[in-house]
């Protein structure tokens, strides 16, 4: 199918998004192997909030929700500081990864969207099967760039101290 007609919301290495309708999208893969990947999850994750709906799909090619929102990357970056509220729901988040047994749980910042309700939706799901860390590494990096890491993890020390037990080690870097 020839989507060049609708507007080009997003691109990356992996594809082009165009937006479909107000509340779809369509992402056209480069590769095959990365559309199965990504289809793959979007299926096993439509019991979950955090994983736009799934409308259909062809031989290259998915339709699903379109998030109006802002990338968590451009959120954090803009505002340069973290809310309990925020950490409290990227903690969710990383819970409803691991309840939908995805293997990697670790996410990019700029992969987490934000609607303007403040819910969170994640992205570029190409490595839920494929990667497996037991710390968010990935989130924890971009946080420290962002100078926001000790910030995050006093907020997961106060959230969930067991979960700040296991993640501490990565502030001591």
């Amino acid at each position: 199918m020839d989507f060049k007609r609708y507007a080009v919301v997003g691109q990356g290495k992996d594809g082009v998004i165009y937006q479909l309708t107000p509340d779809r999208c369509v992402k056209v893969f480069f590769k095959e192997e990365v559309y199965k990947k990504e289809l793959k999850a979007i299926q096993v994750g439509q019991s979950s909030s955090i994983i736009p709906r799934l409308y259909g799909y062809g031989s290259n090619y998915i339709v699903m929700e379109y998030v109006d929102g802002i990338s968590l990357a451009k959120h954090l970056k803009k505002n340069r500081y973290i809310t309990k509220s925020l950490v409290m729901q990227l903690i969710n988040l990383i819970d409803e990864l691991k309840k939908l047994n995805f293997s990697r749980q670790d996410t990019e910042l700029r992969h987490v969207l934000m609607n303007e309700q403040g819910d969170l939706k994640v992205i570029d799901l190409k490595r839920a099967f494929s990667s497996n860390r037991p710390i968010p590494i990935k989130l924890l990096t971009e946080l420290k760039e962002l100078k926001l890491a000790k910030e995050f993890l006093a907020y997961v020390k106060d959230i969930c101290p067991p979960l700040y037990q296991k993640w501490r080690t990565f502030d001591e870097r």
